[in-house]
């Protein structure tokens, strides 16, 4: 029975080690590609991506891991799309 048991344990402790070896290899790997959701969802009105600055929907589109090519105009509209209810714009 102790014989199982240990085997058990050393079967699981193993597993727990290869996890952890990917897990440090794709971090070792993948450098500062780990998106991770942002805490808060965007609160802006329509009026405000209507006058919000390049740079800022710039940074909004990179938080939220979204596309940031095209114009200003392209931009706020894909912004407005993504971040708004359909009844807000």
């Amino acid at each position: 029975m102790a014989k199982a048991a240990a085997a058990s344990v050393g079967t699981k402790n193993s597993v727990v080690a290869v996890a952890d070896q990917q897990q440090a290899a794709g971090q070792k790997n993948c450098g500062s590609c780990a998106f991770q959701m942002p805490l808060h969802y965007p609160r802006y009105k329509k009026a405000d991506y209507e006058t919000m600055p390049e740079w800022r929907v710039d940074c909004l589109l990179r938080e939220y891991g979204l596309p940031v090519t095209g114009d200003l105009e392209s931009k706020r509209k894909f912004a407005m799309g993504a971040f708004l209810w359909p009844d807000q714009y």
